[in-house]
């Protein structure tokens, strides 16, 4: 089976044909962002990178959650705490505002589609709400990597500084997710 070409491939985050435009800004390393609102005081984002490897490659690291430490500089922990058919996570980061600095702690839990997706849903944690959804598709040579996120901090902030911190941060750490990917298969 060979994988799609750009062509008939389809951009899982609008649900329409890939543009020009989008192959290339992708294929020349941009990353692609969507924010929208979610919820009074949260923010949700969709992020897009392709990556110039196998999926199983990008699958095997991706699933080796305590190494998001390395591809998320706020995330200082990253502990698995049970495996098996539904994995949980202890995840903690820390983030810099000004003269602030606040932390935050979640318990995960993971499904996983082999090779396909990875979704992360909030059982417990200092957000009021959190959903990830990373899905993982052969495009050419490589892998498209889509990375949907979101989530209502339990204290309340505006919505709008919320979507704005997530459209500047997440496509620097999936630069960060990339070049340590690529890395990793040399």
């Amino acid at each position: 089976m060979t994988a799609p070409s750009w062509s008939e491939s389809i951009n899982p985050a609008s649900g329409k044909a890939w543009s020009q435009h989008q192959q290339t800004a992708l294929l020349q390393g941009e990353i692609l962002v969507q924010t929208r609102s979610h919820s009074a005081w949260g923010g949700a984002v969709t992020a897009q990178m392709y990556l110039p490897l196998a999926r199983s490659h990008a699958w095997q690291q991706l699933t080796d959650y305590p190494r998001w430490v390395q591809y998320f500089p706020d995330v200082i922990r990253s502990e698995v705490l049970h495996r098996g058919e539904r994995k949980r996570l202890y995840q903690v980061a820390r983030k810099a505002f000004l003269f602030l600095t606040a932390q935050v702690e979640v318990y995960l839990n993971v499904f996983e589609v082999l090779g396909q997706q990875i979704q992360f849903q909030l059982e417990q944690g200092t957000f009021a709400d959190f959903t990830a959804d990373l899905k993982l598709q052969d495009c050419g040579t490589g892998t498209l990597l889509t990375y949907a996120v979101q989530a209502t901090p339990s204290i309340p902030i505006p919505t709008i500084f919320i979507q704005q911190a997530m459209h500047l941060e997440l496509p620097e750490n999936l630069r960060k997710m990339r070049q340590i990917l690529c890395a990793a298969r040399l």
